[in-house]
């Protein structure tokens, strides 16, 4: 028959073990709780003026802190490949989420369709290009010197101003004028800061509070060049796919979709 005092001692473990469980828990449930009031976003660049918008109505309605990093698709994915600590990839085509999901970067039942983008040709407003109603013709402007395009190696709407061009026809005329951004948004500052006198630019970037008034431009017909469909996945290493998944959700809200069709976006 064990002693009263051994019952005392088991009693004790039992109060201790149940305690660390509880403290244990309890330090998890925090710390999820403080990584997850931050979220990290690779974003196209098409999207730094939509996006900030975004995450700031997104910041204020839920407390979530939104870290945005913008650049060229193809270079963001490249560094959530070597390890980059994203928890959400917003493409500015499918083809990028897609190859994440197969290199099993990216969880698959995440991707969606958020946006199509839509490719314009923008020149600033002061000399005298007539791209509302010449639209591609301009390009040939004896005072066209530089035509600024992203780099079609790793950004879709590089890829886009490519395909135009040829589709009418003027890609090997103007080949040797073109100048490279490393994404769309370096594209449009190379025309405003009087770099490229002509740019194959996001409609986002056109429309952007910054740029209005300072240029002028000319949507490229939808059928000149492969739609620009954009995707976004929640990424395998986030630690946070809970929050991500939320702000996704946002992001398919009337309220968000407001925000993309103000600047260009097409929503679905």
């Amino acid at each position: 028959m064990k002693s009263p005092g051994w019952r005392s001692v088991r009693f004790l473990f039992c109060a201790l073990t149940t305690a660390c469980l509880l403290l244990s828990s309890t330090l998890e449930w925090a710390q999820e709780n403080k990584s997850s009031s931050e979220l990290v976003v690779a974003a196209a660049a098409d999207l730094s003026t939509a996006f900030e918008e975004i995450a700031q109505a997104y910041e204020k309605k839920t407390g979530v802190k939104m870290k945005l990093s913008f650049g060229a698709s193809g270079a963001l994915a490249q560094q959530i490949q070597n390890g980059a600590p994203f928890d959400l990839f917003f493409s500015a085509d499918m083809d990028y989420p897609k190859q994440l999901i197969a290199a099993g970067d990216a969880d698959g039942p995440s991707l969606y369709l958020y946006a199509v983008g839509k490719l314009v040709l923008w020149v600033p407003a002061d000399p005298p290009l007539d791209v509302v109603h010449k639209g591609v013709g301009i390009l040939l402007d004896p005072s066209v010197k530089k035509i600024a395009v992203a780099n079609p190696q790793h950004a879709p709407y590089g890829r886009a101003a490519a395909a135009a061009l040829k589709h009418y026809g003027l890609y090997d005329r103007v080949a040797d004028r073109l100048v490279l951004g490393e994404n769309v948004s370096q594209a449009a500052q190379f025309v405003e800061s009087g770099n490229a006198q002509a740019g194959f630019v996001a409609l986002a970037h056109a429309l952007a509070p910054g740029r209005r008034g300072k240029g002028k431009y000319w949507e490229v017909p939808a059928d000149a060049y492969p739609p620009l469909a954009q995707g976004v996945v929640v990424l395998a290493r986030s630690q946070h796919k809970t929050a991500a998944a939320k702000f996704v959700e946002y992001v398919k809200t009337s309220e968000a979709g407001e925000v993309l069709r103000k600047y260009g976006f097409a929503v679905p």
